[in-house]
């Protein structure tokens, strides 16, 4: 905890290819100061929508060519600095900065120097599309603000607690070790909220509680969390692998890629971009909107009936593997977009798994909320619940207590 007059705000920046995200947030209280969204940066029109947060704060949108990153990041500041704060503030306590891969270095928040900083970028090759933008956002922010401490957060840091035998990929051990080929895992930051915040709702402490975590958006992911430390998850070497997602095609047979390469003579890149970008929902029905998608079903439209049913039948058997993995489930909890408002979606995920006490009850299912909320009937064996996760406010927390404690606080 801060004490008073001691600098709490932190700035939460997620850099994407042509985008930045962003979060302004005053830990004293946990409270959220600022919201905003750069898109389109490079391109000729890009976009600065700015929201304040405070009592009579409004929405402000500007639209421009913004060339870079560095003019993006200018840009949010002067939003800011509107606001009274800005990047510049003495109020400000540190940056936290979304990175997707930390590789096998990287296993917790880590305050950045130039080192660091030429350790992720040496990572750009296991995550190409997301972790050069990720160091660009560092390196601006740290020219315009090289006194505060910057933290990176990884993706990937809450699965390095994944033991051997479930991060190990069965191909030869010299190969895999010389190109970093493992599970790594990503979406860590809501995977660690959201299974803390299971166990709040449980009423009980995270290291006593066992939950499967199914973070289920346009990208998918499913954990294992036993005692507060993830044992195993869906997505691998790269987001890929795993749960049917909006555009990706998680689980195939690996020759798929030699088959398409050596009959329908597609290339690498080819290949790559048939399971990233035009596989899952999008590659079965044409849509990857889940809305969009039970809508069709209700029309009767059988390729969204057959998407949904792939959609579902992946999630029920990572929740089987990963009930045999914990041996005690305390609780299967969903979140983010469609895990928190797709009611059906979460009755399809644990149909017919009753016998492993899960089940839904349709009246609780079906409410809307923001809160963390148990959908189970009573007396469920194993609760069913849906938390919604905040990724900004776990990458605020964790910044805010490596910077606080690097300054001696």
């Amino acid at each position: 905890m801060s004490t008073p007059g001691t600098p709490a705000r932190v700035l939460v920046l997620n850099s994407g290819s042509s985008s930045v995200k962003y979060q302004l947030l005053d830990m004293a209280g946990e409270e959220r100061l600022a919201s905003g969204l750069v898109e389109r940066i490079g391109e000729r029109s890009s976009r600065l929508v700015h929201t304040p947060l405070a009592a009579g704060g409004e929405r402000r949108e500007r639209t421009e060519r913004i060339a870079d990153h560095t003019r993006a990041l200018r840009l949010l500041s002067a939003e800011l600095d509107k606001d009274g704060l800005g990047l510049d503030s003495p109020e400000l306590a540190a940056v936290g900065h979304r990175v997707v891969h930390g590789g096998p270095r990287f296993t917790g928040p880590t305050l950045v120097d130039d080192g660091v900083l030429a350790q992720i970028e040496e990572l750009v090759p296991l995550a190409p599309l997301h972790q050069p933008a990720n160091v660009t956002g560092i390196r601006t922010a740290r020219e315009m603000r090289p006194d505060l401490p910057q933290v990176a957060v990884f993706d990937t840091a809450f699965h390095a607690t994944m033991p051997e035998h479930a991060y190990r990929y069965a191909i030869d051990t010299a190969t895999a070790d010389a190109h970093l080929v493992r599970r790594y895992g990503f979406h860590g930051t809501s995977h660690a909220y959201v299974s803390r915040r299971a166990a709040e709702l449980l009423g009980r402490a995270p290291e006593d509680t066992n939950v499967i975590v199914l973070h289920l958006g346009n990208g998918a992911s499913a954990s294992a969390v036993a005692g507060g430390r993830c044992v195993d998850t869906s997505m691998g070497l790269t987001p890929l692998e795993g749960l049917v997602m909006g555009t990706r095609s998680g689980d195939i047979d690996p020759a798929v890629v030699f088959h398409l390469a050596r009959v329908a003579g597609m290339s690498v890149d080819g290949i790559d971009e048939l399971l990233n970008k035009r596989s899952g929902l999008s590659g079965l029905c044409g849509d990857n909107d889940m809305r969009e998608i039970r809508r069709r079903i209700d029309e009767g439209d059988r390729a969204a009936e057959l998407a949904f049913a792939i959609y579902a039948h992946r999630l029920r058997k990572y929740i089987g593997a990963y009930a045999a993995v914990l041996g005690r489930v305390d609780a299967v909890v969903f979140t983010a977009g469609v895990g928190e408002n797709a009611a059906e979606v979460r009755e399809a995920a644990v149909a017919g798994l009753e016998g492993f006490g899960l089940a839904v009850d349709a009246a609780r299912n079906a409410v809307r909320s923001d809160e963390p909320r148990l959908v189970s009937p009573d007396g469920s064996r194993v609760a069913v619940a849906v938390v919604p996760t905040d990724e900004e406010l776990e990458i605020a927390r964790q910044t805010f207590a490596l910077a606080t404690r690097e300054d001696g606080q």
